[in-house]
């Protein structure tokens, strides 16, 4: 049988809207007997109420948005974890929207979400993002957001990232205390914050420790993975090819693993490797993968307490209330 709506109930009926949403909720402005009546009724035509309208009405959806670019990325799927987490407790519900990288499926997401399907949101931008109309527009609508991990930094909200550029520093100042004299470092956006502050902190380092840094060796890695394969072996097969490698995000491990593994050159005889990467299987790699490990979990947990703080609090102001967690230097074979 096709369930009934509150207005064909109330046809049905012979009553108003309000009459039966009040009878349903055991109003004491509703007689017994007409409420007798509308509960029998609603049984009989199979009467199913629609909690996302009744939200609605109440001006809450008891929803949150986690905007990400993806989920293959072991780094997005624990600070999901992190985000159910604080989610459950508040008895909200988590609609994952992918941007598959790209700013025009960023656009739209958010766009869609300014009617009021959600109560607020968590993002981390697409590679592609340059500018932020689209998430100001939001905010200005009353939809509370908080960055984590991949934020735009003329937005005024909370930001949850990691210490990127001193990560980047780290990263590349491991490969120079393990003789590397020329390092190349793989990147994923000219405008992406997270990739930039990377980038500089391993310039930095170069310039630290007297390396004058190589522009072939750095390259921009694009969103599909043969046409990086085919730009991290081109890299490789130079005649001043890198000794030592820093991959900027975890997706890089893969082709840099492949193309030497292409060209027998051996990790880390050949080339020492490290990559930003919260892989569990780093460690059962051949050769086991160092890493710059971020707190995914908790920045994931943290931005989700921080959007239920602005949720909650009637004086909370996201803009005061950003935070970096630092990451750690996991030491493996790959870089030894």
């Amino acid at each position: 049988m096709k369930n009934v709506n509150i207005k064909e109930l109330a046809r049905e009926l012979n009553l108003s809207v309000s009459t039966i949403s009040k009878a349903l909720h055991d109003s004491h402005e509703i007689s017994e007997k007409t409420k007798r009546r509308v509960m029998e009724t609603a049984a009989r035509l199979n009467y199913v109420p629609n909690p996302y309208a009744r939200s609605l009405r109440n001006r809450k959806s008891k929803n949150i948005a986690v905007v990400i670019p993806e989920v293959a990325d072991s780094f997005f799927s624990l600070a999901i974890n992190g985000i159910e987490s604080v989610a459950k407790e508040k008895g909200y519900h988590v609609l994952i929207c992918l941007t598959h990288e790209n700013f025009e499926n960023e656009k739209a997401i958010l766009k869609e979400f300014k009617g009021g399907r959600v109560d607020g949101v968590l993002m981390s931008v697409s590679r592609e993002t340059s500018q932020s109309d689209h998430i100001s527009e939001l905010i200005s609508n009353g939809i509370p957001l908080v960055f984590f991990d991949r934020v735009c930094e003329d937005v005024a909200t909370a930001k949850i990232t990691t210490d990127d550029f001193e990560s980047g520093y780290k990263a590349a100042k491991h490969l120079i205390e393990q003789g590397c004299d020329k390092i190349a470092f793989l990147g994923i956006s000219k405008s992406l914050s997270i990739s930039n502050k990377r980038r500089e902190g391993y310039l930095k380092a170069l310039s630290d420790h007297k390396i004058k840094a190589d522009t072939k060796h750095i390259i921009l890695c694009t969103n599909d993975a043969k046409q990086n394969y085919s730009l991290i072996k081109k890299l490789l097969q130079e005649k001043n090819k890198p000794t030592g490698i820093v991959a900027s995000v975890e997706k890089l491990t893969t082709p840099v693993y492949n193309a030497c593994m292409e060209l027998k050159l051996r990790i880390p005889e050949d080339v020492k490797v490290i990559c930003f990467s919260n892989l569990e299987t780093a460690s059962i790699l051949d050769p086991p993968l160092t890493t710059i490990t971020q707190p995914a979990f908790e920045m994931g947990k943290t931005a989700a307490t921080l959007l239920f703080n602005a949720l909650e609090k009637t004086n909370f102001n996201l803009i005061n209330e950003s935070l970096v967690i630092p990451s750690a230097l996991e030491v493996r074979s790959s870089s030894r």
